[in-house]
């Protein structure tokens, strides 16, 4: 027989079902609940509501597990490249060796953006936050892609979209990058990888060579990898609610985007730098700002450092801690900025106050780190965010459409007026 729970309301039972999926995690199936009751459930910000069902990412806080369609991101994080986790996220499985060479080639073929798109950055002020640019030109393609707002693409369609996205993506971003520093824009190179290619739009001039060093190029794959997906979140809940509307993917993504750039969500990172600016400006004496830490009437807050999913060590900043120090070492980097950073970490690593409280440094605090080391500015961090996100997000769309999920219709509970006639303008106080 099946487990269920039992709901007494007002003398009378009822039955809710209880799904159990295949890392044990149980719910209540409440799907019937208003229809049989009347009553809805109140859970302000879903923290206990599971939307859907999803094959994509388990994510375990309290033991601090992290694992992409079953593969721990550890093993990942060492042993893959970025395109092929966005493979093993967005269709399911780790792809053969020809199926990632068409899936790196179909990419590469679809890396030039229309050339429209340009006029359209020309509409942009130097001044443009790059995540306003990146949103608005990734909701673009939806007009170049017309046909992309169909409900009833094939699958092919959709892998054509998905292929797009993919291509254009890392090229829109470094181009919002070239345009808020009054660059101009470099044109993506078929001969080089992913990430590679990245880089090359983002640091080449005409005037000079751009060397590609290979340390950056593995450092950038880490940090994609790490970012590819994290269950449902803020940006990716949105992504599959646009999308449940039968929106396209490019409108769908552009929308997690926004919610990505939300400073409580994608903003970590770049708050990480922040709060090692404020401390060198005050003198870069960071045992003061420790104990400023530990001060519970202190405001002071120490950005990078816990989690509010993980209760342990974030499995992903072990990866990248790692990473952070062979990019400092390898390009022996002298920045007053992340000697604190480092010194901050120590401290947290060893004192006591820290241990107790699990408040160890989060993959935002290395993450940080390892953008201003290579060159990344910080408006650019939750662009880098977004870029590692896309296959992810991708992901969670896709599953949403296969799976013939219904249109998203949360319900409220309504605190305000009860019904009160019209008063004419005149007899108003």
């Amino acid at each position: 027989m099946a487990e269920s729970a039992e709901l007494i309301l007002d003398g009378k039972s009822y039955s809710l079902p209880v799904i159990e999926g295949t890392e044990h995690e149980k719910a209540f199936d409440i799907g019937k609940l208003r229809d049989q009751t009347g009553y809805v459930t109140l859970d302000s910000g879903y923290k206990n509501t599971g939307a859907t069902k999803s094959a994509i990412t388990f994510l375990d806080g309290e033991e601090g597990i992290l694992r992409y369609r079953g593969y721990p991101i550890e093993q990942l994080a060492e042993k893959s490249s970025f395109l092929e986790v966005a493979y093993l996220l967005i269709y399911g499985a780790l792809p053969t060796q020809a199926e990632l060479e068409d899936f790196s080639h179909q990419i590469t073929k679809h890396t030039l953006v229309h050339e429209d798109v340009r006029k359209i950055f020309d509409g942009f002020p130097s001044a443009a936050h790059p995540m306003a640019i990146l949103s608005s030109l990734i909701c673009s393609l939806t007009a170049f892609y017309p046909e992309s707002v169909s409900p009833d693409l094939s699958k092919e369609e959709i892998d054509l979209n998905v292929i797009r996205l993919m291509a254009k993506m890392p090229t829109i971003a470094a181009w919002t990058y070239k345009n808020n520093m009054g660059h101009p824009l470099n044109y993506p190179r078929n001969d080089l990888d992913f990430c590679s290619n990245f880089l090359y739009m983002m640091f080449s001039f005409p005037t000079e060579k751009y060397e590609i060093d290979s340390r950056i190029v593995s450092a950038l794959n880490k940090l994609l990898i790490l970012h590819a997906d994290h269950e449902q979140n803020c940006s990716t809940s949105t992504v599959r609610l646009v999308g449940s509307a039968n929106a396209s993917l490019y409108g769908s993504v552009s929308a997690g985007i926004n919610a990505l750039w939300g400073p409580l969500h994608g903003g970590a990172n770049q708050e990480v730098l922040e709060m090692l600016q404020e401390i060198q400006k005050d003198g870069g004496d960071t045992s003061k700002f420790i104990a400023k830490a530990k001060d519970k009437n202190d405001s002071f807050r120490l950005m990078g450092f816990g989690h509010r999913v993980y209760k342990n060590f974030d499995p992903r900043a072990k990866i990248i801690k790692k990473a952070a120090d062979d990019v400092l070492a390898a390009l022996g980097i002298d920045d007053p900025l992340l000697k604190i950073a480092q010194e901050l970490e120590q401290a947290a690593l060893t004192d006591q106050y820290f241990i107790e409280r699990k408040l160890y440094p989060n993959v935002d605090f290395y993450s940080g780190i390892i953008y201003r080391a290579i060159g990344i500015p910080t408006e650019m961090f939750t662009v880098m965010f977004a870029l590692g996100r896309l296959p992810g997000w991708i992901a969670q769309w896709k599953e949403m459409r296969e799976n013939k999920e219904p249109i998203g219709r949360p319900r409220q509970i309504y605190t305000g007026e009860l019904e009160r006639d019209y008063v004419s303008i005149e007899n108003r106080n």
